[in-house]
């Protein structure tokens, strides 16, 4: 008898390359002329960023560095939901972006539905914040992993675990 072969679907930012990609954001931030003498400063805080600017225009150039320098280090930015914009002390304003951990229970479902309009014999089962599937037939694992990639999700999906 055949033996099922799986993967998992999982939702992840990893941390380090964040701090590397804030490292690099700030280094760049101190040499930029545009930047000089400004309070602009990048900070990671409990997997929630925090980006600290002079007024609105300066802190859009900070998301603008910041993304481009997390690109590079192949963090999904699709995971990155920014908070308002509020003032801080000393006259400059402040903006959180909470680093989108797992797939919630919304996501989920989208995924499972992608998954059964594919009309293949798998099966897919939510296991906390991430998706298993499982199927006999490898091709159809192959054929999900495409389909699931061409989706427009609101969010950044890794598969790990194919077995």
């Amino acid at each position: 008898m055949a033996k099922d072969s799986s993967f998992d679907i999982v939702s992840q930012v990893d941390l380090s390359e964040v701090t590397n990609g804030i490292t690099m954001a700030t280094k760049e931030i101190k040499t930029r002329y545009d930047f000089k003498g400004s309070k602009s400063e990048i900070s990671l805080e409990n997997e929630e960023l925090v980006l600290i600017s002079d007024d609105e225009f300066k802190l859009e150039q900070l998301k603008d560095v910041l993304i481009s320098k997390l690109i590079k280090r192949g963090v999904p930015t699709r995971n990155i939901s920014y908070g308002k914009i509020e003032n801080a002390s000393g006259g400059t304003v402040r903006q959180r972006a909470k680093l989108i951990q797992g797939i919630d229970k919304e996501n989920a479902k989208k995924l499972n539905t992608i998954i059964k309009n594919t009309g293949l014999k798998v099966k897919s089962q939510i296991q906390d914040d991430q998706l298993r599937v499982s199927g006999k037939n490898r091709d159809d694992l192959q054929q999900i992993i495409s389909a699931i990639r061409s989706a427009d999700l609101p969010i950044d999906v890794q598969f790990i675990n194919y077995r």
